[in-house]
């Protein structure tokens, strides 16, 4: 099972910078090989259509859509509370080391710093805290990974992968923030035990 992995984007139109599509687009071209879907409020027949245009940006099988419907695809991602779909290949859930994890794939951990789209969410966990509740699947490190420092510090802790969103919806160059997260975050895994596996999932090469 390939689970996400390096920088992955999570969407949300209300912040980003540009229309939606052309901001993803610009993170995939930066080394975002993975994208949730976030969006929950659209209509079903808009959200669906956005799915399948995001889904065109990207390899198979790599657009999560947030909820237990996968909109036509392959992956969902589920709040805490979500019961676990049937029938979808890929499952992840947000998880805050408690949450029941039969059927899930991968689990997001938040938030690993203050986040500005969060204010006062927390407390923040940091690295190190998050890794420490460890999470028995694969997990990425949520929350206020906006600097090359923490995604630096999320790749030694040992996350498979960063979920940023804020940082990248709002840049004014988002395949620029990318790179610059995806390759900070890949120079902090390079000493860790997971890294080829994590540069595997990412489908990238780690600089």
């Amino acid at each position: 099972m390939v689970t996400p992995a390096g920088l992955v984007v999570l969407t949300d139109r209300r912040s980003a910078a540009r229309p939606l599509t052309e901001v993803v687009a610009a993170a995939i071209r930066g080394g975002a090989a993975w994208v949730i879907l976030r969006e929950k409020d659209l209509p079903y027949g808009e959200r669906a259509a956005l799915a399948a245009e995001l889904r065109s940006l990207l390899p198979p099988g790599r657009l999560i859509v947030a909820g237990p419907d996968p909109l036509g695809g392959t992956a969902v991602h589920l709040a805490a509370a979500d019961p676990v779909p049937s029938g979808v290949p890929l499952v992840g859930r947000s998880w805050h080391g408690h949450e029941e994890l039969s059927g899930v794939d991968y689990v997001t951990v938040s938030p690993v710093f203050p986040t500005a789209s969060k204010p006062g969410y927390g407390p923040p966990l940091s690295a190190a805290g998050a890794a420490a509740l460890g999470a028995p699947v694969p997990w990425l490190a949520l929350g206020g990974v906006d600097s090359a420092v923490r995604a630096r510090d999320c790749g030694r802790a040992g996350a498979n992968g960063i979920a940023v969103m804020g940082a990248v919806m709002r840049a004014a160059d988002p395949e620029a923030v990318t790179r610059e997260l995806a390759e900070a975050f890949f120079s902090g895994a390079s000493a860790s035990p997971a890294a080829a596996d994590v540069t595997s999932a990412a489908g990238v090469v780690a600089r």
